[in-house]
Order: structure tokens, then C-alpha cells, then sequence
């Protein structure tokens, strides 16, 4: 068995550690004993924001978002059905700009929908604008590919 990977539970916050080879097994938190890779974003908030961030090991790309914003919700289905292609390589995750401004000023986040692609902590790529679908796999596929 491989050594495992630290993954934040999306439901309690706990950090997990997860054999690799069972990440496409839908692991469950030892905690809370629900599904760690449930294939839905993980809805980020100030409390949370930076324990996903750091302490999960596979990539977390956060969409920037407001409720009000058309082309966000425009690209939310798009997001969701990523969330689910991706569940055991990558953590999507959908942070409300306007219930946190302080991380949207923190990231210098200037329109929405943003994407900020982050590994260990560190921010690796970003895109503003939405995206549909297949641009948005696209482009997700990419930015894993190239942070390794």
C-alpha cells in the first residue's frame, strides 16, 4: 500500500489521510464517516478557506462567485459536472465573494467568476471569466497536468 494523501473532509473539516490507490473508491472521514470525495464543490468560507487550502494535498481550484453574478451561475452546472470528473485528482471548490470580501481582496480578485488553482497552499494558475463546460475540463486538465 502507498503512503497516503492528506484530503479535508468538505463536511467537518477534518484532514484525512488517504491511501492514494483508494482515492477512486469513495474513502469516507473517519470522523464524520461521510464520503471525502463525494464529486460535489466544497462550499469554502473565511472559517475554512485556509485549512482546504493548505492542508489538502491534491490541487483546490476555488471559483470566485457571487449569487448576483449572471455569468456565474451561468457556469455553476459546468463547475459541478468538473467537481465530478475530477473527484479523486483534484478539490473543486466555490467560494461567495460577498460573504467573504476580506479573501476576495486577499487574492486581489477583480471581476467574477475567478479560478484560482492552488497546490499545497500556493497559488498555480488563475482565470477570469466563465467558462462552458468542455473549455472548463479543458483548461482543468491542464493546470493538474502541469502542477504534477
Amino acid at each position: 500500500m502507498s503512503a497516503g494523501i492528506h484530503v479535508v473532509c468538505s463536511h467537518c473539516d477534518t484532514v484525512i489521510r488517504v491511501p492514494q490507490e483508494r482515492l477512486s473508491e469513495a474513502p469516507r472521514c473517519a470522523k464524520c464517516h461521510e464520503t471525502l470525495l463525494d464529486g460535489h464543490p466544497v462550499t469554502l468560507t473565511s472559517a475554512n478557506f485556509d485549512k482546504h487550502i493548505t492542508r489538502n494535498e491534491l490541487p483546490v481550484v476555488v471559483d470566485f462567485w457571487a449569487p448576483w453574478c449572471g455569468p456565474c451561475r451561468a457556469m455553476a452546472p459546468g463547475f459541478e459536472a468538473a467537481a465530478n470528473t475530477f473527484a479523486a485528482t483534484a478539490r473543486l471548490a466555490k467560494l461567495n465573494t460577498d460573504e467573504a470580501p476580506e479573501l476576495s481582496a486577499r487574492f486581489g480578485i477583480r471581476g467574477i467568476p475567478t479560478l484560482i488553482a492552488f497546490r499545497q497552499g500556493r497559488e498555480i494558475a488563475r482565470q477570469s471569466g466563465a467558462m462552458d463546460q468542455r473549455t472548463l475540463t479543458q483548461w482543468l486538465a491542464q493546470q493538474l497536468a502541469a502542477s504534477g
